[in-house]
């Protein structure tokens, strides 16, 4: 086979790889925390923190049945479910930092159950992530193993075999009200 044979089946390989990379990623919507709740019920800084299903006339349990089966992209903060030191095999994907553990939950149309197509490693609770994968609405309850004991959290969605990146931000962050006990996790660590 001559080098140029051989560079031009390379440079057609790469294309196509490049190809099918850019067709993946243009069916992968990227969405906030508001598309995951329906248009009619109060985002958290309306109702005020904590937004909490109890507060809510549907408990949070109205999902965006739009997005099943899409491919989507979110950015939330990662709580781990199950875990092996650092190596997180699920984790909750919530909106704001102290969700669930040291504040009450959101409820269960602002949290996503995500399984990573591999273990990801973890080095902080509330760590910044983007996942992407197939949203599946449906209720799941999870246990969380927190200081005080154990929590059984309910999410309304779940993406499975999830590519999950570290971000630096989360554009649609809900920040925690001055007067929270908790404001010292809105702090960026150095």
């Amino acid at each position: 086979m001559s080098n140029r044979f051989k560079s031009g089946t390379i440079m057609a390989t790469a294309l196509l790889a490049s190809a099918i990379a850019a067709s993946a990623s243009a069916g992968t919507m990227h969405i906030f925390w508001k598309d995951l709740r329906p248009a009619t019920q109060a985002a958290a800084e309306s109702v005020g923190l904590p937004m909490i299903a109890a507060k809510m006339p549907d408990r949070g349990e109205t999902l965006s049945l739009d997005l099943q089966d899409k491919t989507v992209q979110l950015a939330g903060y990662a709580l781990p479910v199950d875990r092996d030191g650092d190596l997180v095999y699920q984790f909750l994907l919530v909106p704001w930092t102290g969700a669930c553990s040291h504040m009450p939950t959101p409820p269960p149309n602002q949290i996503v159950l995500v399984t990573p197509a591999h273990p990801y490693r973890m080095s902080e609770a509330y760590q910044p992530v983007s996942v992407t994968g197939a949203l599946q609405p449906g209720m799941e309850k999870s246990q969380l193993f927190i200081l005080d004991g154990v929590s059984v959290i309910q999410s309304g969605y779940t993406v499975r075999k999830a590519e999950v990146i570290n971000v630096d931000t989360v554009p649609d962050t809900i920040t925690l009200p001055v007067n929270s006990p908790w404001t010292f996790l809105n702090k960026k660590k150095n």
